[in-house]
Formats: structure tokens, sequence, C-alpha cells
């Protein structure tokens, strides 16, 4: 007579992977962290180091429990179908196990520690926890299916039941009674685990034996015993047993032909219809377990030998073995019998009793090996430190190196677990989360390809992003199969899981694939980034702003992040020195404060430092060299040449990410000597400037050469963005901040042009400010000046406003008349003496405006007055035009002069001088 235990059936085939980290291995887990260096851990070959452990594994309790009901419902050619798929899935995953375990050294944790060292912490710990409790709940799920299994054998039958019962029946049966045996069970697991995975690891072997002569006799009882009638009893949902029969044929060619297609129907043990997709999300469950080899590398003489050559060989063994005992099946037991007696191998055996003992062994040792690399894992996790001081205690080891805080820790979790009893939801919920784990260690191995590191070149060399691909894809597939629900939430818990530790686990030293394919997606598309192929319509900012010390300029580097417009921007700082005369590099060691400063201001700049016997010099090393290819700086910001004294705008703020102020101070090799780790400390109104007047003209001069747009700021530490942005917002019901736009060039009053390259450029950059997310409430102003008795003032304003139409331009155009303003230039040039008029005709020349050397300063302190006049209210920012300097290098101090007199007390302006086109009214 047949005992079914229904229960049974599904729990242990549900569970996915039996253990990680050590899993079978657990018994060893790859290796046994903490263990002292000076005893040496046998090593083992590939048989006892990856075959037997996976073979385990991936065999479990469903060749002896599932093969007839894959048989029965699917048929002999949809069974081949099914395993074929499912051993394709799994050997693309092998492939990326085999590839990443002989790129280097593994450590505890199994795929934990692949996935982690490969994709980073974040989702190495998502993946982690979500392994961690995938072994938690599997050890509970064989625990309580061994107890099902024993208390259907030895258990006191339920009254409607009685007349089956034998003199075996002894064992009481109930909620509380299956929990106590299942406690009895684990307690025991527990002690094996406790005192240490060498005595798994010696258990395993015996194990091994054990399942391969229950093995061995189920194909030895296929040829040998006759055809023969196998009695079945089944029990009703209301405790009636019903009694029927079912025949083992023996090899017979009917047999075999009526076994040959599908014949889907109600799963006696569920009660749920069947179907391929059903069928084949079971018997893909007893596929899993290939990561058993990989987990015992800290184990292995050789890895890089074994686990390739154990793996795959593991995966051919089992894939045979299925499909032969598939075919054996089909050839020999009626289809009635193979779907109403899923334990049918136990009732044609020769010996019955060999069945139920490879059943109680594969589910005790599952239930260890779990346990065992539930511990494994969780101690990896603490040892990595990603959850703070909250997995401390599990870094404990005892003096032979085993984690039994660990172990303690994952005893305690399965004992909770066991109290639910009924944990039919919770296995589709395990194997899926397997299954997420194969699926990224498979990521793993794709983003190593794609990224193309060279360090990455791993020994075995039979995969390509193709098989990864695959691998991925069959996974999901899988995961969508068994239950869509489940997948979607899993998903969901691994993503909450990858942003927590995101922000906030700790930065590690693993380094981060993401850096590798950015770089590499990167690189090639600035190869397809072509010069040749610019165009005006596409243009955009491209900064390159100069940073004496950003503990001065923090309001005009938060400012340009706004004006880039998506472009590149840098930020440039030149260190005087030479380096010839120092031992190394003074700038590399000052990146990552920079780096802190881009952060904390939360801009989106690139870092650029130079050495330079000068700042000139230094200002063309930076035009030169930065960017790539497509991506380099157009423009050139500079702050304002004055005497101003600059104020610390980083005093008192500290780095979120260090906890550390920017006014840290540390000890230097100096005796007595401290400076900030950061940036020094400001210059003195009386500490003399790193370059003088003449020089700073230079390099104003020197980038108009090299065909760059010259920006100067002045006054931008009055410049607070919060202020002046938040003042602007619709829902405060307060008008936007002003930008006012003065796009003609104010130092040559004989001069009406608006419409030059340096004014539309000049307009252009207002506009793109404008646009920018946190301007868009901001209003455009552009001041056209005007002499009252102008002829044709009106016709100006309307071409003007027509020009501003084509260009999609939204601005305030106001007309100013300065009349008063060029009397007074025109009044001093009538006073003057002619006798110099060839020398200013040599001038005219020349691309400085005509009437520079003849301006006067009460001419520019009134077209100052008259800006600040019509500045009412207060603009946020205003933009000038910058003339050409000029090319007699004696004038370099009366043009800095004349400009410092034009822009003074102005408040945020911004001086600009562009020599490219960078409008077009084309679409």
């Amino acid at each position: 007579m047949s005992e079914k235990t229904p229960l049974l059936h599904y729990r242990l085939t549900t569970s996915g992977e039996p253990s990680d980290g050590s899993k079978r291995t657990g018994v060893g887990g790859g290796v046994h962290p903490g263990r002292s260096k000076d005893r040496a851990p046998q090593k083992l070959g590939v048989l006892f180091g990856v075959v037997i452990p996976t073979l385990l594994s991936m065999f479990s309790v469903v060749v002896f429990l599932r093969i007839g009901f894959v048989v029965g419902q699917a048929g002999l050619y949809h069974s081949i179908a099914m395993f074929l798929v499912a051993y394709f899935i799994i050997t693309m995953t092998v492939l990326s196990i085999c590839a990443i375990s002989t790129n280097g050294a593994l450590d505890a944790g199994g795929a934990y520690y692949m996935i982690s060292r490969a994709l980073g912490p974040e989702f190495g710990g998502s993946i982690g926890i979500m392994f961690f409790f995938a072994n938690i709940c599997s050890s509970a799920l064989y625990i309580l299916g061994l107890v099902e299994a024993i208390t259907s054998t030895f258990g006191v039958p339920e009254e409607g039941a009685a007349a089956a019962a034998g003199h075996h029946h002894m064992l009481p049966s109930g909620y509380w009674w299956s929990l106590l045996y299942g406690t009895a069970l684990l307690f025991l697991c527990f002690l094996v685990c406790l005192v240490g995975a060498h005595i798994y690891a010696k258990a395993t072997f015996i194990i091994f034996i054990v399942v391969m002569t229950v093995l061995a006799s189920i194909f030895i009882s296929f040829f040998i015993l006759g055809p023969t009638v196998v009695t079945l009893s089944h029990t009703s949902a209301v405790n009636t047993t019903s009694m029927s029969t079912a025949n083992y044929t023996g090899f017979r060619l009917h047999t075999l032909e009526g076994n040959l297609f599908s014949a889907y129907t109600v799963d006696y043990t569920t009660g749920a219809m069947m179907s391929f997709t059903r069928v084949f999300a079971v018997m893909f469950n007893g596929c899993t377990g290939i990561m058993a080899g990989s987990n015992m590398s800290g184990d292995l003489k050789n890895p890089g030998y074994s686990i390739p050559r154990g793996s795959l060989a593991a995966v051919f063994t089992t894939f045979i073995t299925y499909n032969v005992l598939s075919l054996l099946a089909a050839w020999s037991c009626d289809r009635y019998l193979l779907q109403r007696d899923y334990s049918f191998l136990g009732d044609i055996n020769i010996l019955p009793p060999m069945v139920t003992v490879g059943i109680y062994s594969s589910a005790l040792s599952a239930a260890m090996s779990n346990l065992i690399g539930a511990s494994r894992v969780l101690y990896a996790l603490s040892k990595d430190d990603l959850f703070g001081g909250v997995l401390a205690l599990a870094r404990k080891t005892s003096q032979s190196g085993n984690p039994w805080v660990s172990v303690l820790v994952s005893w305690l979790l399965v004992q909770m677990v066991l109290f639910a009893g009924k944990l039919n939801t919770i296995a589709g919920i395990v194997t899926i989360f397997f299954l997420l784990v194969y699926a990224a260690v498979n990521l793993a191995c794709l983003a190593l390809e794609w990224a193309s590191a060279p360090n990455f070149r791993p020994s075995f060399r039979f995969f390509t992003w193709h098989t990864c691909t695959v691998g991925i894809l069959g996974c999901l597939v899988m995961i969508f199969l068994i239950n869509a629900i489940y997948a979607f939430a899993s998903i969901a818990f691994m993503l909450v899981l990858l942003m927590l530790i995101h922000y906030l686990g700790p930065i590690s030293n693993w380094g981060y694939i993401s850096q590798a394919l950015i770089f590499h997606q990167v690189r090639k598309y600035l190869l397809m980034l072509d010069v040749r192929k610019d165009h005006v319509k596409f243009w955009r900012p491209q900064v390159l702003l100069m940073v004496a010390n950003p503990r001065s300029c923090t309001g005009l580097m938060t400012f340009i992040n706004d004006l880039k417009k998506s472009g590149l921007y840098v930020l440039g700082h030149i260190k005087l020195g030479l380096l010839d005369e120092l031992p190394s590099d003074p700038l590399q060691s000052r990146y990552d404060s920079w780096l802190c400063l881009v952060d904390h201001l939360k801009i989106k700049a690139f870092v650029n430092l130079t050495l330079a016997d000068s700042v000139r010099h230094g200002v063309q090393n930076l035009l030169f060299i930065s960017g790539f290819g497509g991506m380099r700086p157009n423009t050139l910001v500079l702050g304002f040449y004055d005497d101003c004294t600059p104020h610390d705008h980083l005093q008192g703020h500290i780095l979120l990410s260090t906890g550390h102020s920017f006014d840290t101070v540390c000890p230097t090799k100096v005796p007595g000597e401290q400076r900030s780790p950061f940036f020094p400390s400001l210059r003195g109104a009386e500490d003399p400037k790193d370059l003088q007047e003449e020089e700073y003209v230079s390099v104003i001069a020197d980038a108009v050469k090299m065909g760059k747009n010259v920006t100067l700021a002045r006054c931008f530490d009055q410049f607070n963005r919060d202020r002046v942005l938040g003042s602007g917002r619709k829902i405060r019901g307060v008008a936007g901040p002003f930008i006012d736009v003065w796009p003609m060039n104010l130092l040559q009053p004989d001069s009406h042009s608006y419409v030059g390259i340096c004014s539309l450029f000049l307009l252009q950059l207002a506009c793109v400010l404008h646009d920018s997310r946190a301007w868009n409430q901001a209003r455009l102003r552009l001041f056209l000046c005007m002499e009252a008795g102008y002829s044709l003032q009106e016709k100006e304003e309307a071409k003007l406003q027509g020009m501003l139409r084509d260009l999609r331009i939204s601005a305030q155009v106001q007309m100013v008349a300065w009349d008063e303003v060029v009397a007074l230039h025109w009044q001093r040039q009538r006073e003057r003496a002619e006798q110099n008029e060839e020398d200013e005709r040599e001038d005219c020349n020349q691309t400085y405006p005509n009437n520079a050397s003849q301006l006067t300063d009460e001419y520019i302190c009134a077209v100052n007055d008259m800006i600040c006049r019509h500045g009412v209210p207060q603009p946020a920012v205003r933009f000038l035009y910058l003339p050409h300097p000029p090319a007699d290098r004696s004038r370099y101090r009366a043009y800095l002069h004349q400009v410092d007199l034009l822009s003074r007390n102005l408040g945020p302006t911004l001086l600009v001088h562009g020599v490219t086109p960078v409008v077009t009214t084309d679409i």
C-alpha cells in the first residue's frame, strides 16, 4: 500500500536552492571566515569539493517525488522539452558562475560575495539579505517537509483513515506535535552547525553514498521487477479514505505510447488544475542548487580548475539522470499510476524502504546545509559592515573560525518560521529569491564583460554576453511563471533594500562596476561626438570657471551651474609652482577636497587642477587640455579683478559625506603649523595677489585669441541663490526676479549696434539662464540706448521686437534715452587737441573701440549711474557688454580701469564678450 504525503510533495520541491554561502558546502562554505591562519584547512578536489555538493543540491528529494508528477501530467515529449529548456537556462547561469569564479579568489558568502564585489555593495547587500532569508525559509521548509514525511509514515492516522493504519503508526499527530518534531530535528541540525561545518562536510559523503544507493536501487528495480498492481489510498477533504489500483506494466510499447503526450489533470495533492507552465515551474525547482560548488571555493585546491569542471559535470549528470528516469517511468508505468502516486518509486522498488530513507536523508541534509548557508551569508554581511552596528555581534567566531553567533541567530529565525506551520505560500517566494540571485550572478558577469575592464580575464572562456543575457532573461521568465505577484513583490523588496543600502550604507573600496560601465559608454559616445558636425542650432555654453579659492566664490559656482544649460562645466584651479622643484605632484591629493565641495554645493561640474609658473600660463593650459573631443570649454569665466576683501562662505558648513567642517584643521609636517584638509584660508586685505592687472587682461586677450568667449563675474559674493529664486515663485504671489540685459557696447557711444556677434551672444546667455528650471519665473528686461533726437528710434525698437520674436526670446524691451550721457563724451572730445588725430585713426583700425582711449571717467561714471537708475526694481543679475581688450599692452591698465568704473556698485554682474555665433532662426 502506498502512503501519501501531499504537503511534503509540494514543500520539498518549491524551496528552490537548498542553501547558500556555504550551502552544502556548508560544509565549509567555501571558506571559514576567521579561521586561524596557523591551521591549514584541508583542500578538496573536483569530486569532493564541487561534484558531490552540487549533485546533492540539485537532486534533493525532487528526484524521488516529482518524476512521476512531471511525466504523468506533461507526457514524455513535454517532459524532455521542459528539461531541455530548464537546463539551458541553468547552464547559462553556470557559465557565468564559472567565469566569475575563475577571475579571482572568492571569500565567504558565496553568491553574495561574487555579486557584491562585481556590482557593488548596494546590489550585493540587497541580494545577500534575500539570499539569507531564502536559506532561513528553505531550511524551515525542509524541516516541515521531513516532519510530514515522518508523521505520514509513522503517525497515528485520523479517525476516518483508521482502517489504513498499521502497527508502525505510533507517533501522535497534530500541530503542536509536528512543531515539537520539527524543533527537535532543527535542534539536531543546530548542534552540528554549532560544532562546525567540518562535521557536516564529513557527513556529506555518507549522504551522497546513501542517495546514490537509492538511485541505483531505483534503476535496478525498473529492470528486475515484473508487472504488478499497486494499491493506492486517498484521503478526501472530509477525512474519508478511498482505495484504487494502478498498473506497473514493466517495459511495454503500448505503455510508452500512452505516455508520450500530455494529459494535464487535477493535482490530487493540491486540487489545482495543472498546465504546462505550472508543471514546468514545479519541475524547475528541482534543477536548482547549481552554486554549491562555487560556494566551496575556499576549500578547493584549485578553484579555477575545479569549479568549471565540477559544476558542468554535475549539471550534465543530473540532466541525464532526470531524462533517463523520465523515459523509464513513461515506458513502464501507466498514466494513472504516475498521476495518482507521486511516490510510486517506493512502491515498485525491490527494497521499498530505500526510497523513504533517501527522502529522509536528502531532506535532513538540505535543511542542515541551508542553516549553515544562512549563517555564512549573515557572517559575510556583518563582516562587510553594510548595516553598521546592527550585525556587529554576528562577526564573532569560535577559536576554530566557526561564526557561532551567526549560527545561533539563523537557528532562532528558522525556529520562528517553524511556528507558522503551513508554508506553502512562502515556498514560492523562496524559489523566486533564489532565482533572483541567479539572475544577479548573470548580471554581474554581463556587467564585467560589457565594461571591458582589463582585469576581467577569467580563465574560463566559454561564455559571452549573449549567454549572460539569456541567463538573466531565463531567470526572470521563470520568476514570473512561478507567480507574477510574488515576482513583483520580491523585486520591489530588492529595490527597497538597494536604495536603503545606497543612501545609508558606508562607502566601500571594492570598486563599482557602474563606474566601469559609465566609462565604457562615455568613451564610445565621445568618439561619436564629431566636432565637424557642430551646428549653431545645437550650441550650448560649455564653461570653464577659474577659481582661486572656493571659499570666496560659492555663490558664483552655483550661479554658473544654472547657466550651463546641460553643457560642460569645469572648475579650474591653478597652483603656482614648478614640478621640477617639488618631490611629487601636489595636486593629486587635492582632488578629493574639490569633489567633496562639488557634492556639497550640489552642482554638476568636473574639476581640473593644474600646476603652472603663472596664472596666465595655467589658464592657457586649462583652455588647451580641458575636455575631450566635442566636449571642450567654449566660454571662460573669470572673477573680477578688484580690491574687495574676499569673504569665507564655507565657514561653519559641515560636509555631510564625512561629517567634518570645512573649518577643520590638522597638523602638517612642519612643527606647530596647521592647515585645513580642504582649502587654505583666504588672503588678507594686505596680502599680495597672485597676478597683476596686466596679466589679468592678458588672460582675457589670450582666451579671445583662442576663440573662447569670455565672461567676467563681479559682485557674486553678494549673490544668494536661495533668497533670489525663493522670492520669485508664483505660489508666494511675488513677481519673479529680473535679469537685465544691456546688449550695446556702452564704452562706444557712437555705436547703435545691438545685433553683432558679441551682443547676440550676451542675449543668448541671458536667455539660457532664464530658460533653466530654477530661473523660469524670472523676467528678462532688454535695455536699448537711443538718443532722444534719433530719427529711427521707433523703427529700431520695432526691428528689435521682430528679432526677439524670430529668436523665440520673451523679453521686455525698454528704450533708454542717454543724450546727457553721450553729451558728456562729445563735450570732452571737442576740448581735446586735434594733433593726435593720426594716432586715433590708427587705434580705429584695431579691434579696440574707436573712442576708448578718449573716454573719460566722468562719462563712464555717468553710464554706470544710468544703469543703476534704470535697474528698478533691483535685478538679480545684469549682463553687460565687455569690449575687446586693446591690442596695445600698455593700455591694459586703462582698459581694466574703464571696465571697473562701468560695473561698479551694480550688484551681481556678468560682463560678456562673445566671439562665436550662437543664435539662428532656422528650425
